[in-house]
Order: structure tokens, then sequence, then C-alpha cells
């Protein structure tokens, strides 16, 4: 079994998996543009972080911290700015999932182009 390059990729899987279950976790999924927006985020994320972990890419993590982007601003692009729990679960796990993509981005050396020593870990 090859092992995984970078912890931080299966993490951004599990956050995936959150925010699919989070509406009704949380209860907003009553709301269905913070629910749809979850859940498509959610599984776009999943996808991504899975192809992250098996077949590890920059592009795999520029592409999580643009959805980390995204999911900040869908509150408001969405129109659901109002709906506390919903923007709250929103924003915290975009941050997650902003710092764990540009983590690994700037910690390891071969998606640096070589211009650090340090480890990927």
């Amino acid at each position: 079994m090859k092992q995984v390059k970078h912890w931080q990729d299966p993490v951004n899987v599990v956050l995936g998996v959150w925010l699919v279950v989070s509406p009704w976790v949380l209860g907003f999924q009553g709301h269905a543009l913070a629910m749809w927006g979850a859940i498509v985020t959610g599984l776009v994320l999943g996808a991504v972080a899975l192809g992250a972990t098996f077949v590890p890419q920059a592009w795999e993590e520029w592409t999580e911290a643009a959805l980390a982007v995204w999911l900040a601003v869908s509150p408001w692009v969405l129109g659901f700015g109002t709906l506390e729990v919903a923007l709250v679960n929103a924003v915290f796990v975009a941050a997650a999932i902003l710092v764990l993509a540009l983590w690994v981005l700037v910690t390891d050396k071969d998606y640096l182009g070589g211009m650090t020593d340090r480890p990927a870990h």
C-alpha cells in the first residue's frame, strides 16, 4: 500500500464529508441554498482531496484553496449570510481547508520547485 504523502489531504476529505452531512447535523437543511452550497462544495472538495491523497499534484491543493475561498464567501453570494449556523460552519470549515491546502503548498519541496528544503510533513 502506498503511503500518504500529505496527512492534510485525508483531513480535507473528512471536511468534505462534514460539509455534505452538516446541513442535517446543524439543522439548516431547510434552507436550500445553504444546504446545496455545503453539499456541492463538500462533494467537490472530497473528490479533489481524495485525488490529492492518492496522486498528489500541486493543482489539487490550489483547487482546495479556491474551494475554501468560495466556501468562505458563499453565505453572502448565495444569500444565507443571516443564517448564523450555516455562516459559521462555512467560514470555519473554509479556514481549516485553506490552512491545510496552503500548508501543503508551502512545505512540499516538489510543489515549490526546490525553493526550500523543509519536509512536506
